[in-house]
């Protein structure tokens, strides 16, 4: 099982504080049976850091015992926006054409319009987009429509696995439970910040692992 969202690096976001929290979260995900991992640390302020991101992914690897990982960015559209799009080449996954794209949670439905020209930008540069966690997403909230026409622009939807306890914002399960039942998600992902959230994965796979969509 590939974990594409994780928050395994050491001391770059508000995921593992330190290598040891690191080697930790690593030993959870092989418990709940995650076979590969990608990196994502966040690309937004205050923890944006693109040198000391790849320094802690290359400390990651050495100490991993030669666990499989890839190199990737959590991209939240904002911070994106302020970089320029001349930083995408720099923030997909690492040999490969995937993009982790986070919009924001308070985004209403008439400003998803923004996101679909950076999307349609995206993919015109040869991209595959990955929407993070849409059920934390105000807009899909109010109106699960809105996650059918993202993957209608050809994105793949992207489950964190802790809505199984209500989410980080507290009110994601029901939406998270809708999209599943709707068939939109195409995969669940782990959004690991520290051990305990591999449990998460592992409950999530059992309970709706059957309801991805590919």
């Amino acid at each position: 099982m590939r974990d594409i969202h994780s928050h395994i690096l050491p001391g770059v976001d508000d995921g593992a504080r330190n290598l040891a929290e690191s080697l930790e979260m690593l030993e959870a995900a092989k418990a709940a049976g995650v076979t590969e991992i990608v990196c994502t640390p966040h690309v937004r302020d205050p923890y944006f850091d693109y040198e000391a991101m790849w320094d802690a992914y290359d400390a990651l690897v050495a100490a991993a015992g030669g666990f499989p990982l890839q190199m990737g960015f959590e991209v939240n559209h904002a911070k994106l926006m302020d970089l320029g799009m001349e930083w995408v080449d720099y923030l997909h996954f690492d040999e490969s054409d995937e993009f982790l794209l986070e919009l924001s949670s308070r985004a209403t439905e008439v400003e998803f319009a923004d996101y679909e020209r950076t999307i349609f930008n995206l993919q015109s540069r040869g991209y595959e987009v990955i929407i993070a966690h849409p059920e934390r997403y105000r807009a899909v909230q109010e109106n699960p429509e809105v996650a059918v026409r993202l993957r209608r622009m050809g994105c793949k939807l992207q489950a964190s696995a802790d809505y199984i306890e209500g989410g980080r914002l507290g009110r994601e399960r029901k939406p998270a439970l809708k999209l599943f039942e709707m068939g939109q998600y195409d995969c669940i992902a782990s959004d690991a910040h520290y051990a305990g959230h591999y449990a998460c994965l592992a409950r999530a796979m059992r309970e709706n692992g059957r309801s991805l969509a590919s």
